[in-house]
Parts: structure tokens; C-alpha cells; sequence
């Protein structure tokens, strides 16, 4: 079998390999062939690309708005214009389906604009100033290199979402690949190279799973880092911040979900069965907004579950390499591993199956657990997979309890035609985001992204982001002389 080429490393502008010369593979969920090779970076290779984007920082802090809005615009077309390279590397890296795929491409250069847009954005202020003649200024600049971190499952958007506003702010960036995509996160790189970005302004690292943390601890330590951003698991994402606290690093982390979606006793149901079925089951539910619990006001549950069921069952199940699906493959076994055990634990405490079940391949069908409570797995402990728990209560402030009864705080949804009211609940859900008679999973570049609780902190996107990833300076000039107390 010929073993793909390898997707290089970029460091200061060249497609680079580790230095002890090893590698390793990324193999297909379903087949288990090799999907991709990469370089097995270790310590010493990471900080040399920490130390080609500082180098880079002066000059291209200093570079007008105008040029780097021409080189993100640029970037974004390069990207769009790899759009069957990066289909083609997810289906064989990730399992995703070729519409997961073109969606991210589409969103990523959306991110990509509007990260152009907003190099003419990233002002300041005059702050009056009690000393006479005294101009005071706060000015937003720079701040260094970014480690920016981004993981397997969006592995488009959340790259370019990871070093896209802080280009724009005028850092330089060190992307840390996934070990799960370095080929489909290597064509993102490709876009920005291709994009005419100077030598040293974004770089690409990737490494072997086993080399994770040595790679991470010695770039946070690296002094040139002057901010984080992670995307990922609640797990590591505390492993992140607990290295950026040792070393006085600021970090944005946009960690695990169990967004809620609830249905109130006079929701449109077509409107809500529609919003759960693509927030459900959207690239097989491994998204962090992915709609996990589906609360539902028992007088209307029975009509929702029904054409919810419905729905589910006759989704396109299958290997996205050979024709179109909705649900490809899941990552991996371990998912198929923790799904099933959620499903035994649910079943054997009550719970009602509606729709599909126990899965014995990656290829996982959409599965519905009704009647969920409390005491089981399902109900408190993220899926990240198309297992998903209907939640039947009585009353709003049983809903809003329901939705607020867990560690996570990402992304939540309400259904309901009062629209005044829907609101109202909207409100008292603890959620960085909430949606009313909208879908779980819902993104737009220049919006506030990120959560609350274990779900992280700080936000990703528009204005929100230069603040994020810019430093704030006090700077006066003195206009007339000042008399100083001796």
C-alpha cells in the first residue's frame, strides 16, 4: 500500500520536518488505513517555531490595517479555493461528511473576512486626564505570539478561528495542530502561506499524541507567548490553564458543552423537531454547541418525541468517502465505547429507546433516550457523540432548572411563540449562548463565541476578540509643562 506524503511542519516559511527525522500516522476511523503523516515534533522544534513568530512580531505588528485586511482577504480565498482538498482530508482523517466539510471551509473564510474587517477596528480611547495639558491616551496593540491550539472536530473553523483576530491584532501566531487532522489543519496553513503572509507569521507545528504535553508546557514557557487560546475537552482545557496561571500567561478557553434545548408548552414543534435534528446530530453530534439534552413541557412531549423519532431514524447513516450522508464516522472506538455505555446505563435505570441504539462500528446511527432523569449517566456527562437524552418536565422553572443542572455552559436553546416569554427563560440560563427558536449549533464570525462554568472563559470573535487578543496601553504626552510636587 503507498503510505501518503507527509504533511510538513511550516516554521519561519518552510515546510519543515522534526529534527530527529520521526513521524506518525493518522489512521481512518473505519477502515483503519493510513489516513496521513506528520512530523513528531518534540520541545526543541515547537520553540523554534515559537521563536520564528517572534521574530516575525515587529514587522507585522507594525504592517498598516490595509495590508493585513489584503492578506486575510487573500487568505480566505485560498482557503475556499482548497475546498475538495480539505473534503477529502477530513472524510479520510475524521470521518466527516462532505457537507460537515464545505461548511467549514464556508464559515472559516467568513472568519477569515471578518477578521479584514476588523484591522481598521482595533482603536483606543482619550480618557480626560485631571492634569492639566496632560493628554492621556488607552491604545490597543499587539501583544506577542499567540499559541493558538485547535482540536479534531471543526478542524477548519476552529484552526482559522484560533489565529484568525489575533493576525488581525497584529500578533504572530504558533498553530499547534490536532494529532487526529494534521493533514486537513495543514492545508489551513497551506491557504495562509499561499496567501502571501511574510515568513515567520504563522507557523505549524504538529506532534505524536504521546508528545502532547512536553510540546504544550514548553511553548507556554516560552517568554515570547503572551497569550493562549484552547479549544478542546474541559479535561485539558484545565491543564492549559493551570500551566498559563505558573507562568502569568492570559488564555481564552472555549472548552466541553451539554447544550440544552428546550421545548415550552407552546413551541412551534416543526420548528423545534427541525432545530433538535440538526443540533443534535450535526457532523454525528461531535460539536461543542452539539444539542445534548432535549427538554421537553410534558404537555407537548409525546408530539415532539414522536416527529423527533421520526426524523432521527431517517437520517443517512454511512462512509462519507463513497456518496453523500448526514452521519459519517465517529472519531474513534473510544466514542463508540462511551456512547454504548451511556446507552446500557440509561436503559437499565428506565429510559426509553426511540431511536436507534448500541452501535458496534464508528459508524453510529442517531439514538434517542427518552424519559431521561437525573440519576443516569446521559443526563449529567457530555456524549460528544449522536446519543442524545429527551428530558420530559412540567413548567418553565422546572425547564430552566433542568437546563442550569450541570457543570457545562456553552451554547443553549428556547422554543416557544411568546417570544417575550422565551426570552425571559432565555435569560436565566446559565449559557455564554442562547438561542431563541434557533438551533444549539449556530455560528457567525462576528459574534461573542464562548461560555460560562466548565465550558471556559473569554470569547472568540468580532470586537470581543480584539480585546482578547490585544494589550491595552495607558501612554500620555505631556503638551504643556507640569509642575511636579519637588
Amino acid at each position: 500500500m503507498d503510505l501518503p506524503e507527509i504533511t510538513p511542519m511550516h516554521i519561519g516559511g518552510e515546510a519543515t520536518l522534526a529534527r530527529d527525522g520521526h513521524c506518525f500516522e493518522r489512521r481512518n476511523p473505519l477502515d483503519h488505513r493510513v489516513a496521513s503523516r506528520a512530523p513528531a515534533a518534540r520541545a526543541d522544534d515547537a520553540l523554534s517555531a515559537v521563536e520564528a513568530a517572534a521574530a516575525a512580531f515587529p514587522a507585522w505588528s507594525a504592517t498598516g490595517p490595509t495590508e493585513r485586511r489584503t492578506r486575510l482577504v487573500a487568505a480566505a480565498a485560498a482557503l475556499e479555493a482548497r475546498a475538495p482538498e480539505i473534503t477529502r482530508a477530513m472524510a479520510a482523517e475524521t470521518g466527516a461528511s462532505a457537507q460537515w466539510a464545505g461548511f467549514n471551509v464556508h464559515l472559516a473564510a467568513d472568519m477569515l473576512r471578518e477578521a479584514a474587517a476588523l484591522t481598521t477596528q482595533i482603536g483606543g480611547e482619550v480618557i480626560p486626564s485631571d492634569v492639566p495639558g496632560n493628554l492621556a491616551l488607552a491604545v490597543r496593540q499587539g501583544a506577542g505570539v499567540v499559541l493558538a491550539i485547535a482540536p479534531w472536530n471543526a478542524p477548519v473553523i476552529l484552526a482559522v478561528r484560533s489565529l484568525a483576530v489575533p493576525l488581525a491584532c497584529g500578533n504572530t501566531v504558533v498553530l499547534k495542530g490536532s494529532e487526529l487532522c494534521p493533514a486537513t489543519q495543514g492545508l489551513v496553513v497551506q491557504a495562509l502561506q499561499d496567501a502571501g503572509l511574510p515568513r515567520g507569521v504563522v507557523n505549524y507545528v504538529t506532534h505524536a499524541p504521546e508528545h502532547a504535553a512536553e510540546v504544550v508546557e514548553a511553548m507556554i514557557a516560552h517568554p515570547a507567548v503572551r497569550r493562549v487560546n484552547f479549544t478542546g475537552s474541559t479535561h485539558v482545557g484545565r491543564l492549559i490553564a493551570a500551566a498559563c496561571a505558573r507562568h502569568l500567561k492570559r488564555s481564552v478557553l472555549e472548552l466541553g458543552g451539554k447544550a440544552p434545548l428546550l421545548v415550552l408548552d407552546d413551541a412551534d414543534l416543526d420548528a423545534a423537531v427541525a432545530a433538535a435534528t440538526f443540533g443534535a446530530f450535526a457532523n454525528s453530534g461531535q460539536i461543542c454547541m452539539s444539542t445534548e439534552r432535549l427538554i421537553v413541557d410534558e404537555t407537548v412531549a409525546d408530539a415532539f418525541v414522536d416527529r423527533l423519532a421520526a426524523r432521527a431514524c431517517a437520517l443517512p447513516l454511512g462512509d462519507p468517502r463513497l456518496g453523500p450522508v448526514v452521519l459519517g464516522s465517529v472519531i474513534d472506538r473510544q466514542t463508540v465505547e462511551r456512547c454504548n455505555a451511556l446507552i446500557d446505563d440509561a436503559l437499565a435505570k428506565g429510559a426509553v429507546l426511540r431511536c436507534g441504539g448500541r452501535a458496534d462500528s464508528t459508524l453510529m446511527p442517531a439514538t434517542l433516550l427518552d424519559h431521561v432523569r437525573p440519576d443516569m449517566r446521559i443526563y449529567h456527562e457530555e456524549t460528544f457523540g449522536p446519543v442524545k437524552a429527551i428530558v420530559r418536565v412540567r413548567g418553565v422553572d422546572a425547564a430552566v432548572a433542568c437546563a442550569n443542572d450541570n457543570a457545562f455552559g456553552l451554547s443553549a436553546a428556547v422554543f416557544g411563540r411568546d417570544i417575550a416569554r422565551a426570552w425571559q427563560v432565555a435569560g436565566r440560563i446559565d449559557s455564554g449562548i442562547c438561542h431563541v427558536n434557533g438551533p444549539t449549533v449556530h455560528d457567525e464570525a462576528q459574534m461573542p463565541f464562548g461560555g460560562v462554568k466548565g465550558s471556559g472563559w473569554g470569547r472568540f470573535g468580532g470586537r470581543a476578540g480584539i480585546e482578547e487578543f490585544s494589550e491595552l496601553r495607558w501612554i500620555t504626552v505631556q503638551t504643556t509643562p507640569r509642575q511636579l510636587p519637588f
